[in-house]
């Protein structure tokens, strides 16, 4: 029964940060999907899980660890191909999640090879297999959710960078919320259908506020007054590219419509701000930042001269620039 009913995002308590970071992929699937950082027992999958039901039809498509290439791209049936004069094509995850969601649970644990040709769909969104000169095109768009725990290996930059948004997921709940949680968890494992049934007025009311910012998306203007706001903020926080202001830009446009306003405001600017630079953030200084360190030390040095090292104090110590934070959660048996 509980294959059939899934736990509705609406009724998912607390993780607000995410439950809006996935309403605005839903509202700009360009925005580029999600990673989600947090401890296991967290409900990630059923938040991602969650994000498929607020998209035009997409299904939920899971990429599960160990698995192959061809489980990924889909194969050739060459035996076909000499037979019938045509390849026979066996669609893999990127086939099926087209349209929809492809989840990567442990996205950070994935190998090199799967990465890069995750990669190359992504940017694409196209999913091409060759094998003995016949090829075979297939549409592989997808919103990408991927799920990781950091104290287990960090995720490549590249594949970093290609998720739009990053929340992390605190391990510390309430006792209250906590409590809150297991029983609405109870109440639908003992009664999916009828869990499901209480809570859809709830889920109907969030998938048309999604399906409405989606209609009002395209006649918000991605202005040069917001644009001028996010590279200016984007530059201050040192992150590499230009993928972060695209992004940022993009989300706060998606947040603008999800208020139902008609043009990007500072609020929307904010509110996504730390969604898009959180797994940016360079971990050294910009080249401004060492100049300016570089001159205001000169400076001290130049006032110094002639009056020797007597009562000379050790040189102050200079920040090394903004690191991302890494909660220590415990790794899974």
């Amino acid at each position: 029964m509980t294959d059939t009913f899934h736990f509705p995002l609406s009724a998912v308590v607390g993780a607000d940060d995410l439950k809006l970071a996935l309403c605005l992929t839903a509202i700009d699937p360009k925005i580029g999907g999600v990673l989600i950082e947090g401890p296991r027992g967290m409900a990630k999958s059923t938040l991602a899980r969650g994000l498929a039901d607020l998209l035009n039809g997409g299904q939920f498509v899971t990429l599960p660890l160990g698995a192959t290439e061809e489980r990924l791209v889909g194969t050739l049936d060459l035996d076909a191909a000499l037979s019938d004069g045509r390849a026979q094509f066996s669609p893999g995850v990127l086939a099926k999640a087209d349209g929809g969601v492809l989840y990567v649970d442990e996205v950070n644990l994935l190998p090199d090879h799967l990465v890069d040709l995750l990669l190359d769909v992504a940017a694409s969104g196209t999913n091409l297999i060759e094998r003995d000169g016949i090829s075979h095109r297939h549409s592989a768009k997808f919103v990408l959710i991927g799920t990781m725990n950091p104290e287990e290996g960090e995720l490549r930059p590249q594949l970093l960078d290609r998720f739009g948004l990053n929340v992390a997921l605190g391990g510390h709940t309430a006792p209250a919320e906590r409590g809150q949680i297991i029983r609405r968890r109870l109440d639908f494992d003992s009664d999916p259908e009828g869990f499901c049934a209480h809570w859809e007025g709830e889920q109907q009311a969030l998938r048309e506020r999604c399906r409405s910012a989606r209609d009002r998306l395209a006649d918000i203007a991605l202005d040069d007054d917001a644009l001028a706001q996010i590279t200016e903020r984007c530059f201050a926080a040192g992150v590499d590219g230009l993928r972060a202001d695209l992004v940022w830009l993009r989300a706060a446009r998606a947040h603008a419509a999800w208020r139902g306003a008609g043009a990007i405001e500072g609020q929307d600017i904010d509110a996504v701000a730390e969604f898009a630079l959180r797994h940016r953030r360079r971990k050294h200084p910009s080249a401004p930042a060492q100049a300016a360190a570089q001159s205001a030390a000169n400076s001290q040095a130049d006032s110094r001269e002639g009056q020797g090292q007597w009562g000379e104090m050790p040189a102050p110590a200079q920040a090394t620039g903004t690191r991302r934070e890494v909660p220590h959660w415990p790794k899974k048996p």
